[in-house]
């Protein structure tokens, strides 16, 4: 059992950047594939990116790659979403979850999910 708690989350200009934070439960952190995925009023929610259970291996949606980068520290069981130039399309509420086995990016593929936290763009 895992369980997931994001921050970070803020009202930000366009071009501005955000840091995410989530932080996990749990001693076996360090064997998950963690994603980060967000859902915008009256969408689906989407996946963003996701990063294997070492951090040797990142894969991002077409739409962030070269913006966003996701990294892990095991030690301290959390993973990151660092946001630089964000644009008001990437309002949302943005969510952390965690899977066994290797990246995937659909939603149906990871066993646990945080409650999410709001990032708010303006332009």
């Amino acid at each position: 059992q895992v369980q997931l708690v994001e921050s970070g989350g803020g009202l930000v200009q366009a071009g501005g950047s955000l840091r995410l934070s989530c932080a996990a439960s749990g001693r076996t952190f360090s064997l998950y594939t963690m994603g980060w995925f967000r859902q915008a009023p009256g969408k689906e929610r989407e996946f963003v990116g996701a990063i294997s259970w070492s951090g040797g291996a990142t894969y991002y949606a077409d739409s962030v790659k070269g913006r966003f980068t996701i990294s892990r520290d095991n030690a301290k069981n959390t993973v990151y979403l660092q946001m630089n130039n964000l644009k008001p399309e990437d309002t949302a509420v943005h969510y952390c979850a965690a899977k066994g086995g290797p990246i995937a990016t659909m939603t149906r593929a990871y066993d646990y999910w945080g409650q999410g936290t709001q990032v708010t763009v303006s332009s």
